[in-house]
């Protein structure tokens, strides 16, 4: 499994924009790097992201080769209510990693 951090407020004022950042830590090859044979390693990476406010989605990122290893995400959303913020990573060979954090409005 895969390490993330999550770093949402605990606490927030109705109507205010809240910050959200992730970062996953995710051994990630392009697919374009050749091993020490020559023979190119295969293709690792994380292709989607996506963040729920709720089950509302609230953002999406598709990821392509050009990634960094331990992808890391900076948004912002306004704080309606109370709930959940749940965060889903999802990569090449059937890699999947979840998260969730909550939030209390005010």
């Amino acid at each position: 499994m895969a390490r993330t951090l999550i770093n949402v407020p605990a606490k927030a004022k109705r109507g205010e924009i809240i910050e959200i950042k992730t970062l996953i830590s995710h051994v990630m090859e392009t697919g374009f790097r050749p091993d020490s044979s020559g023979k190119l390693l295969p293709r690792d990476i994380i292709i989607d992201f996506v963040c729920k406010y709720n089950g509302e989605e609230i953002f999406r990122a598709e990821l392509y080769p050009a990634i960094s290893a331990n992808p890391f995400f900076t948004f912002s959303t306004v704080a309606t209510e109370s709930g959940t913020l749940s965060f889903a990573w999802t990569g090449d060979n059937g890699f999947e990693a979840t998260a969730s954090a909550a939030i209390t409005v005010e």
